[in-house]
């Protein structure tokens, strides 16, 4: 396993439209070098070819999707201003609701269910001029019960959960960038097994409205792309206070790909955090951070974290299996048994949180905060595995342990496909940032892209 190889994971075969970023897209519509349309038909033949093994789509409207192409198209030839994504198709996972298409949220209790209005982060890319390709699969109500995407790498391994058709889709080439959630890895987890960048912003910068609700203590909308300034681009057009979201501050712009996209002031220091469940890993996860410690020298120190974190993990399950318990009450009242065995166990066993469990676990949250603050202090981000390793197979989604606690803190995360296992699938390097300061994140990230490059 190398470190230095890794780049290659993330390069697509091909130079057509389907193979382009974001942000290249989106210039080349806005300059008039190519159309809407035919970006959208770019995505719809990648779709066409690779869909019947990877299995991304769980809703796709081709006329859907062409007709708001040519509006957009339209839009432009009448010389009016353009959006950030004007002409960019991107896929929505299935627990989001768009306007017009299916959301059934990876389960047959929620078959045929078509809402009527867009979720929030749906409205502000439609006021972007994106293009709403389709749906993207999803596990079973964005919990653990495997749904039917397959791994891009390897059809034979796990896309990772639960925005597993996000993720695939970006790996795929079916489209440029996508949106996932994370109330434990849902985000970082198949991002790294599929081998793209995958960024979960901190909790209260993405309203929720309009989106399944798990667990509104750790719900967070995040964006999946092909390198970080497509990520960071898309998640600044989703990012925006909502006073219909409760869990929302009131703050400005965060404008993170101007920030993503700006040389760091100084040479930025990491700090290597093996987290309580480094025991999890694989050996080639483990070589490959030594290697990735030797690369950055000085730049980077090995970091334990103090004792209450070895608790991190039974403290978001109090919190999260209590919330599913809670909202997810009518599945489990009105249709038990269409229930997976294990969605039924988590609900059962929330049932049972105490009170007085359920607020000092939610109490935890800032104490935590207040320790990880002090590592931030000295260091710009902590860098970290993203899963244990490679893909697992189908039988599961993978181990979302390694970004638990990062979940369970509200903390900015991104994972960068930069490892490569011993069977040849990506390895992702999570760095985490500090509450609210997700841009300098995205910089820190970019420039370890950038810095590990000089080492291939």
């Amino acid at each position: 396993m190398a470190v230095s190889g890794a780049r290659a994971m993330n390069e697509m075969p091909g130079t057509g439209l389907a193979d382009l970023g974001i942000v290249e897209l989106a210039g080349l519509v806005a300059a008039g070098t190519v159309k809407a349309e035919e970006v959208t038909q770019a995505c719809l033949a990648r779709i066409a070819n690779r869909e019947p093994e990877v299995c991304a789509w769980a809703h796709l409207d081709a006329d859907y999707a062409l007709a708001q192409a040519r509006a957009l198209d339209a839009h432009r030839a009448s010389g009016r201003p353009l959006g950030p994504l004007h002409g960019v198709p991107i896929g929505i996972k299935d627990i989001i609701d768009v306007r017009g298409l299916p959301c059934e949220r990876g389960t047959v209790l929620d078959q045929g269910r078509r809402p009527g209005d867009d979720a929030a982060v749906v409205a502000r890319l439609r006021a972007a001029g994106a293009v709403i390709l389709g749906k993207t699969v999803t596990t079973e109500l964005a919990v653990y019960a495997p749904g039917k995407t397959r791994n891009p790498h390897d059809p034979a391994r796990t896309p990772g959960g639960s925005s597993s058709g996000s993720a695939a889709a970006v790996a795929a080439g079916m489209v440029p960038g996508a949106l996932g959630t994370q109330t434990n890895g849902s985000v970082i987890r198949p991002a790294s097994f599929c081998g793209v960048y995958g960024f979960k912003p901190s909790h209260d910068l993405v309203s929720r409205r309009g989106v399944l609700t798990e667990s509104p203590v750790f719900d967070s909308l995040g964006t999946m792309a092909r390198s970080i300034e497509d990520a960071a681009l898309l998640a600044d057009v989703i990012a925006g206070y909502d006073p219909a979201d409760p869990w929302m501050r009131t703050t400005g712009s965060p404008k993170l790909h101007e920030t993503a996209t700006t040389e760091p002031p100084v040479r930025p220091t990491l700090a290597f955090v093996r987290t309580p469940v480094w025991d999890r890993t694989d050996e080639d996860t483990r070589a490959g951070f030594a290697e990735l410690c030797d690369a950055l020298g000085d730049s980077i120190d090995e970091v334990a974290l103090p004792e209450p974190f070895d608790r991190a993990i039974e403290l978001h399950r109090t919190v999260m299996n209590a919330d599913i318990a809670r909202h997810f009450a009518r599945y489990y009242d009105t249709g038990h048994d269409r229930l997976s065995a294990r969605l039924r166990e988590i609900i059962e066993d929330g049932r049972g949180v105490l009170a007085v469990d359920y607020i000092l676990a939610k109490e935890w949250i800032d104490i935590l905060n207040a320790a990880l603050d002090q590592i931030f202090d000295r260091y710009d981000a902590i860098v970290t595995p993203a899963a244990p390793g490679e893909a697992p197979g189908l039988a599961s989604t993978g181990d979302p342990a390694f970004c638990t606690i990062w979940t369970y803190c509200q903390v900015p995360a991104v994972t960068v496909p930069l490892m490569v296992g011993d069977d040849g699938l990506p390895i992702g390097v999570q760095l985490v940032g500090r509450r609210g300061q997700d841009g300098r994140l995205l910089r820190t990230a970019r420039w370890l892209v950038g810095e590990l490059a000089t080492h291939a």
